[in-house]
């Protein structure tokens, strides 16, 4: 089988190639487990750090949005898409026509490369909790609608409900997840609404200053890195039965604030690293952060088998393990 990650430089998305790597074998669309022959990286650019030594990986660097890459990407064997590249949420919303051509019709197109292929192909979507927004209720549920308030928001949506349309005419087997914010990321700081989470955790472990943009009392939804990615390949693997008609889904997390995160990094790392967190309230990010919901009743998710991580000490100790090599400045 040939596998697919679009956004597959990025972040999230070289953890999700080493873990397909690892794991070496996918369930067709049909269910029976296929070997990973070929697993195809696609990104806008390439990565600041090689890619794993494995004969399997094949690179794409490029716009995957542009007329006919889509149609180059997926090839007849492909049997799975990961589809993660996007216009991250700040930038979607400063910049409406690069997130539309990117985060919308990016995935029009290659929903359309899928289509054309022999047997339809498992496709799971990297949406986001972006998709509620406005008038909301204190906790969200299952049955919540998608209010998005955020170009970003929208255009995650829009995707949702053509990955689900879709998968009704039999074109794709998609499956959609709305992830929560994904703390700690490492590497630098990004156009995202978000990215304060991580770097309010990431830079004071490293001994630099952090700026948080939003009160002490802001309450963020979270799931580890480590978590997502098993939830990516846990979606990959369900049948789809247990998606039925609604192919969409909110993955289980936890409701932190951003007081109980610097608390948590002051019990790791120690006073003098927690002290490196300086707030200053910036008034395009409290507009979009603020219009976020932060509690979740994910019943669902929890029936089909997704887990969250069990406490926010365990997502800053899995970063220090696995991003800073077990060191933190003093």
């Amino acid at each position: 089988m040939r596998v697919l990650v679009t956004g597959g430089t990025g972040f999230i998305g070289r953890r999700l190639v080493k873990a397909l790597l690892q794991r070496g074998r996918l369930p067709d669309a049909l269910g029976r487990e296929q070997e990973i022959t070929q697993l195809c990286v696609s990104d806008v650019a390439e990565p600041p750090a090689p890619l794993p030594a494995d004969p399997r990986i094949e690179t794409a660097y490029g716009d995957f949005s542009l007329e006919g890459a889509a149609a180059d990407l997926v090839t007849e064997d492909t049997g799975a898409v990961f589809h993660l590249a996007a216009i991250v949420s700040g930038q979607a919303e400063q910049e409406f026509d690069l997130g539309m051509r990117i985060n919308l019709d990016g995935t029009r197109r290659l929903l359309e490369a899928c289509r054309a292929l022999p047997s339809p192909a498992r496709l799971v979507f990297s949406s986001s909790v972006a998709a509620y927004g406005g008038d909301m209720p204190d906790v969200i549920e299952d049955a919540t609608p998608a209010t998005p308030q955020t170009s970003y928001g929208s255009q995650k949506v829009g995707s949702e409900y053509l990955i689900s349309d879709y998968s009704r005419k039999g074109f794709v087997d998609g499956r959609s997840l709305r992830l929560p914010t994904i703390v700690v990321r490492a590497g630098k700081p990004n156009a995202a609404a978000s990215s304060f989470a991580s770097g309010i955790i990431r830079e004071p472990l490293q001994g630099e200053e952090a700026i948080c943009p939003v009160r002490a009392e802001t309450g963020v939804w979270v799931l580890s890195p480590r978590a997502v990615v098993d939830c990516f390949l846990h979606a990959a693997t369900l049948p789809a039965e247990a998606w039925g008609m609604n192919r969409t889904v909110a993955l289980p997390g936890m409701t932190v604030t951003v007081g109980d995160m610097v608390a948590a990094l002051a019990e790791v790392g120690g006073a003098q690293v927690a002290s490196r967190v300086r707030f200053e309230p910036d008034p395009f990010i409290e507009r979009i952060v603020y219009g976020w919901p932060s509690r979740f009743s994910v019943h669902r998710a929890a029936g089909m088998g997704f887990k969250a991580d069990d406490g926010f000490k365990g997502i800053i100790e899995a970063f220090i393990q696995d991003d800073l090599g077990g060191h933190v400045a003093a």
